[in-house]
């Protein structure tokens, strides 16, 4: 059966059920039909003297077009730790409709491993995006009031840094002309936009604690420069108590549940290549107060999501992860070993071992944070006994146990072996994390130090201009901001094409941009978009919905 099939045939339990299970009381329920709700913030600012729970980050190989499975991974793992009797959840980022109408598909899981409703998770869910959008371009069109009706704070057109968004692939829109058609429609400019899951907004509503945090961090947004390059923040636009306001009720997070009817919050949902690619704080802190052990995860391979989580979000947000997952696949390892799609069925046991050069990349760089590693083998039908044996051997070489894993057909009875690995790091206390660098370092040295520890590249290049921007942020009071690296997510480098661990590589800087609202430095390299387009043939041209009013063709 497809996903949407196995997802359909669920047994839901009503949400207030699932609630039950964290101790949650209906009475902090904020329902959205039966089987999904918010959860009260009021009640989640009770929770503060309870201990904390164990924190287990889910991340992966490098991705390829044969996949990896993290997401279905980590609610497998929330599965299997239910199983062998702990008190557990996962908390997760919410899809984008840009991918799931473009190629890559939703974000609810896969097989026996997913979280529902599958359908309600991928499409709108609660309206969280929506509001983020929202709130996003009403200050943009404040911004450009404010410059039609007198521009009495000398906002230089030409420096205004605040594009709009959409919630959707549209390259057409990456750069466009605004305010023509004569004076009633404002000043002529260029502007474009970004995805939602790109902007600010998006990580700032990830990144904060509350409503006084998310307001506090809104009306620090830089929007725009005046002529002699002052800064012009949200908070001189006055629209950030209007911001908040279409933003409050999206600030609680969801609770839904997994196939095997086990708690999962599902909140925010920034990308990891060209943001930071974890789910909301209020909801891993709320996971956390509620549970013995709360599994996350962060977006792409480790090189991204992982490196993001704990530099930024850990570091914001003083957290501490107590061990990780880094999943990956035979499938994969094939490709990073240099065999073609239509050659992955066939076994190659000197592929896998050449591809888990990059397996290998991957759990240095995790333990180069002080967190324990275990691999997650994601099995598929057409493994065979010794391709897995390889990657165990490899894992093994490394100072790792690799576990196979069978929770796509298998649910939570398939990861049970993981579950107890998993519980044993946790648990034997090895866990010493700090992030990669300190908050003192100048941004370029910060740039620097992922390149090369992590990346492994040879050297960081920009152009004069980038590195007067980056020195000048520097000089401005930002040089302790952790920075977001924005690049592709199939390399280590900024080449898409080179597969495995590559070495001996230059990246470039081709833009630098301020999230000051969201405390971080994003830096865009090679060709990476902030606005994707869609592929030639799009998802959505499959995507329909019968006479039965059912969805068909999503997965």
């Amino acid at each position: 059966m497809s996903d949407i099939e196995i997802a359909r045939k669920a047994t839901m339990k009503p949400i207030s059920e699932v609630a039950e299970k964290l101790l949650i009381p209906e009475s902090a329920i904020i329902a959205y039909g039966k089987t999904k709700a918010k959860i009260d913030p009021e009640y989640l600012s009770t929770l503060s003297d309870r201990p904390d729970g164990k924190l287990i980050l889910v991340t992966a190989i490098t991705p390829t077009p044969a996949g990896e499975g993290k997401t279905t991974t980590s609610v497998g793992l929330t599965d299997g730790l239910s199983k062998i009797g702990k008190k557990s959840i996962v908390c997760l980022r919410e899809p984008s409709l840009g991918p799931c109408f473009g190629m890559k598909g939703g974000a609810a899981g896969g097989g026996y491993a997913q979280v529902v409703p599958m359908e309600d998770i991928n499409l709108h869910f609660t309206g969280d995006f929506h509001a983020i959008g929202a709130a996003h371009n009403l200050l943009s069109a404040l911004l450009d009031n404010h410059i039609h009706w007198g521009n009495s704070l000398e906002v230089d057109a030409r420096r205004v840094q605040w594009k709009r968004v959409i919630d959707m692939n549209d390259r057409a829109l990456r750069n466009i002309s605004c305010g023509l058609g004569g004076p009633g429609n404002g000043f002529p400019r260029q502007d474009g936009y970004d995805i939602t899951v790109a902007s600010e907004i998006m990580a700032i509503f990830c990144l904060s604690n509350d409503l006084e945090d998310l307001k506090a961090r809104l009306n620090k947004i830089v929007v725009a420069y005046t002529r002699d390059h002052q800064p012009i923040l949200a908070s001189e636009i006055k629209g950030v108590g209007a911001m908040a306001v279409l933003l409050k009720d999206a600030l609680a997070p969801n609770l839904v549940q997994t196939l095997e009817n086990n708690p999962a919050i599902i909140h925010g949902g920034p990308f990891a290549n060209i943001a930071h690619g974890c789910n909301s704080v209020i909801a891993t802190k709320a996971g956390l107060k509620m549970a013995d052990y709360v599994v996350t995860e962060a977006g792409f391979g480790a090189d991204l999501g992982a490196e993001k989580f704990f530099n930024i979000k850990c570091r914001s947000a003083g957290l501490h992860p107590d061990a990780a997952v880094i999943v990956a696949t035979v499938r994969a390892l094939k490709m990073h070993g240099h065999v073609g799609k239509d050659a992955l069925g066939d076994e190659n046991v000197e592929a896998v071992h050449e591809g888990c050069s990059n397996l290998v990349r991957h759990i240095e760089n995790v333990k180069s944070f002080g967190v324990p590693v275990v691999v997650a083998i994601n099995r598929f039908v057409t493994d065979t006994d010794a391709e897995i044996a390889m990657i165990k051997k490899v894992a093994e070489a490394n100072g790792v146990k690799a576990v196979e894993c069978t929770h796509w057909s298998d649910g939570g009875a398939g990861t049970e072996e993981l579950a107890h690995e998993v519980v044993a790091l946790v648990d034997g206390g090895h866990a010493n994390f700090a992030p990669l660098y300190a908050d003192e370092m100048p941004i370029w040295d910060k740039v620097k130090t992922i390149a090369a520890r992590l990346y492994r590249a040879d050297d960081v290049i920009a152009d004069q201009k980038i590195r007067d921007q980056i020195q000048s942020l520097q000089n401005s009071g930002y040089g302790h901001f952790p920075v977001c690296i924005a690049k592709t997510q199939y390399s280590f480098s900024t080449d898409p094409n080179l597969k495995g661990a590559p070495n001996n590589h230059v990246m470039a800087i081709r833009e630098v941009r301020l999230s000051a609202g969201a405390g971080f430095i994003v830096v865009v390299c090679g060709d990476i978009m902030t606005m994707p387009g869609l592929p030639r043939v799009p998802a959505a041209n499959n995507i329909d919905i019968d006479g039965n009013g059912e969805v068909v063709g999503l997965f």
